[in-house]
């Protein structure tokens, strides 16, 4: 009886987004591989900031907002596989051009887009702020956005940049607070005999997500909306979502359940 009253259903795996080049756009995926440093090919490659002698050297939209709006994407399906992770080939920019990922020209767009020179890195483990893996409840985006005033669709979810989006069962609002030092377990869910499926992925819920300005830029136009920020902030102290470790590494799908361990 134990077991049962130390595990619970909470709902499916409803979206999965990767970000291969740090702050530009996402893909989103119906199945991806979570390793012990996150999903595959998750911000393993980012711009750094030449003249930044600080700990934090990378560009991200929070200093140039439009960086949201490049486009990496892949030519050809084995295309600059590095570490057995699928990176992009090339980037498409806000205007339309295309350019190879690390070709000098996308560069010198970027160095004169923010002003400063930049230098692409790759970054075998990932370029993570807090933690290699973010998790966020519907629930949690959709309150923010019916109370923000703002509608309830795709953009809001990647305002967030989550790689994993939970639709629960209770639909409740930050409900990830309570999630923290608990297990999330993504297989088949509970057998009739109550037993939990250890064999599919595994992460640690370690901390919730202190939000930044990034939820403030419409992730299709770059504009800013602090209305989103000061939501999160009056709703929740300005935590939204929680950050975790990978204590199982595996497959993630759509429409996976997810259990919740003790």
């Amino acid at each position: 009886m134990e077991l049962l009253w130390s595990h619970m259903e909470l709902g499916r795996i409803s979206a999965i987004f990767r970000y291969p080049v740090k702050s530009m756009a996402g893909e989103l995926l119906d199945v991806a591989r979570l390793s012990w440093h996150g999903i595959e090919g998750d911000r393993r490659l980012a711009f750094r900031r030449l003249t930044d002698k600080s700990g934090f050297p990378w560009l991200t939209a929070s200093k140039l907002p439009q960086l949201l709006l490049y486009k990496p994407f892949r030519l050809g399906s084995n295309a600059n596989s590095k570490n057995g992770e699928l990176l992009p080939t090339h980037v498409r920019t806000p205007d339309g051009n295309e350019y190879e990922l690390r070709s000098d020209e996308l560069r010198k767009e970027i160095s004169s887009r923010y002003g400063s020179d930049v230098e692409l890195m790759n970054l075998r483990h990932g370029i993570f702020d807090e933690a290699c893996i973010s998790v966020i409840s519907r629930g949690t985006v959709h309150s923010v956005a019916r109370e923000s005033g703002r509608g309830v669709d795709l953009c809001d979810l990647r305002r967030f940049r989550p790689n994993i989006v939970i639709e629960t069962d209770s639909a409740e609002p930050f409900e990830e607070d309570r999630w923290l030092g608990r297990t999330l377990m993504f297989d088949e869910g509970a057998s009739r005999a109550g037993a939990i499926a250890a064999s599919g992925a595994a992460i640690g819920v370690t901390m919730k997500d202190e939000r930044c300005v990034m939820v403030n830029f419409d992730p299709d136009t770059a504009e800013r909306d602090s209305e989103v920020m000061k939501t999160v902030v009056r709703m929740n102290g300005n935590f939204a979502g929680v950050y975790g470790t990978v204590v199982r590494a595996g497959e993630l799908r759509v429409g996976q359940v997810v259990t919740l361990g003790g």
